[in-house]
């Protein structure tokens, strides 16, 4: 028997990590547990879609660039499907300021270049999720 998602969700903040970067998850998936956090991980768009729709995060973390699927046509996606309340936090290692207005307007609340501090990101999804830093 599964165990009930309603109560895993009242305990921790659920935050989905997409990225293609294992490096980069692994520190993520770190970072964000150590500060409380309960963290799925998935390697490229497709499997993050379906994930979203399995798990139904708190927060998302999508990387823009990665194969079968970029960040942006996952963010379609999932917008055209109603999430629409999903708070965003894309990582990118773009430098161009059309891809961050484009992020933007699809709903990206956090625009962050690779590489990046830890603590940035953390932070970032403590206030997305109004977590008072302890």
């Amino acid at each position: 028997m599964e165990s009930s998602s309603s109560q895993q969700r009242s305990d921790r903040p659920r935050v989905l990590v997409v990225d293609d970067d294992m490096e980069i998850t692994e520190a993520l998936r770190y970072a964000l547990e150590s500060q409380g956090f309960e963290v799925a991980v998935a390697r490229d768009g497709n499997e993050g879609l379906a994930m979203a729709e399995k798990h139904k995060p708190d927060l998302l973390v999508l990387d823009m660039m990665m194969p079968k699927r970029s960040g942006f046509l996952v963010l379609e996606q999932l917008r055209r499907e109603g999430n629409t309340d999903l708070p965003v936090i894309m990582i990118t290692g773009n430098e161009g300021s059309r891809h961050q207005q484009y992020a933007e307007l699809l709903g990206v609340v956090d625009y962050i270049r690779k590489p990046f501090a830890m603590d940035r990101l953390v932070a970032s999804a403590r206030r997305l999720l109004n977590i008072e830093s302890e």
